[in-house]
C-alpha cells in the first residue's frame, strides 16, 4: 500500500503517491487546474529520491502546488 496526499483549491488540485525505489522512495505529482480552455491536467515523477514515504509525499505535494502557482500566474507555459 502505498501512502498518498492530496490538496486543494476550488480551482486546483495536487496529489502526491510514493512509490518505494532503489535507494528510499520516489513521488509521482498529478495536478490540474482551471483555465479558460478547460482544465488542464499533468502528471511528473518528483526528481528526488526520500529516506521515507512520509517525505516523498511532503516533497510532492509542495513542489506539485509550486508548479500550480507557476503555471497559474503564467511563469510557465505548457
Amino acid at each position: 500500500m502505498a501512502l498518498s496526499g492530496n490538496v486543494c483549491d476550488s480551482d486546483w488540485s495536487v496529489s502526491a503517491v510514493a512509490h518505494r525505489a532503489e535507494g528510499g522512495f520516489d513521488c509521482v505529482i498529478q495536478l490540474s487546474h482551471n483555465t479558460p480552455e478547460g482544465v488542464f491536467k499533468h502528471e511528473f515523477t518528483h526528481s528526488s529520491i526520500f529516506p521515507s514515504e512520509c517525505d516523498a509525499v511532503l516533497a510532492g505535494l509542495r513542489e506539485g502546488m509550486v508548479w500550480v502557482q507557476l503555471k497559474m500566474s503564467k511563469t510557465l507555459s505548457v
